[in-house]
């Protein structure tokens, strides 16, 4: 079987000239929650927007689902990696939740009947369905957030990207978004600085800094290296032990 994401030797620079990623592997197998952790600027966003070719390295490779990254297939893999963006905002641009949602589907050439089902598949896994007829603008950002998600899950992705997907949400709101995440059996990759919510949601993480993939296992474990965090210029939140949670 083909790993979801197979990143080798992955080098890329900004156009100022500033080397963002230097010689990255990684590989994601089908079903793993693996999260990216890492200091601002260590090039984990930089590395997530490469796996659907919405930057294209310097040199190295990608493959999705085994299949190479390239202008030739870039179409295709950009239907296989589903890309939720922090900001919701960037993703709904819809009269209402259901035009959203039917958005991708609808531009990958599906029936309609096809993305009728979709569209009600993909809100009522996250939630929304009883949503779909309000403009994205009058819900809260845990909803918008879902609906986000739902954009991706209606184009029924190889593999799940998430760039701070527990950014500035409330208590309930983190909570509902885990849930969905961990009961969609799906593969996944989520840029966080939320180390509490990488521990929950993803078994494995990366640590990424510097450009440079530091360390690399079981979250819990990484989460309970304070030399390791120290050198990366991570930090447990007060009162969050991830020593307690692996007893």
């Amino acid at each position: 079987m083909s790993s979801a994401l197979q990143i080798n030797d992955l080098h890329f620079d900004y156009p100022d000239g500033t080397s963002a990623l230097r010689g990255v592997d990684l590989v994601v197998q089908p079903g793993e929650r693996v999260a990216v952790l890492g200091p601002n600027g260590a090039g984990k966003t930089t590395l997530m927007l490469h796996s659907n070719g919405l930057l294209r390295a310097r040199s190295g490779s990608i493959r999705v689902a085994g299949q190479l990254l390239a202008d030739e297939s870039l179409a295709q893999i950009r239907q296989q990696v589903g890309m939720v963006f922090q900001d919701p905002d960037d993703q709904l641009f819809m009269p209402t939740v259901a035009d959203d949602v039917a958005f991708g589907p609808a531009n990958a050439g599906l029936s309609q009947a096809e993305i009728t089902t979709r569209v009600e598949k993909a809100l009522t896994e996250v939630g929304m369905w009883a949503q779909r007829d309000r403009p994205p603008h009058h819900l809260s950002l845990g909803q918008r957030r879902r609906v986000a998600v739902a954009t991706v899950l209606a184009m029924d992705p190889e593999l799940l990207v998430l760039d701070e997907p527990s950014s500035n949400m409330d208590p309930t709101s983190r909570r509902e978004l885990a849930d969905i995440l961990l009961s969609s059996g799906r593969t996944l990759a989520m840029v966080t600085h939320d180390l509490p919510y990488a521990a929950q949601i993803c078994p494995r993480a990366v640590i990424l800094n510097e450009g440079r993939i530091k360390a690399d296992g079981p979250t819990l474990q990484l989460l309970a290296d304070e030399q390791l965090l120290r050198e990366n210029r991570l930090e447990l939140p007060y009162g969050f032990d991830p020593a307690a949670l692996t007893a």
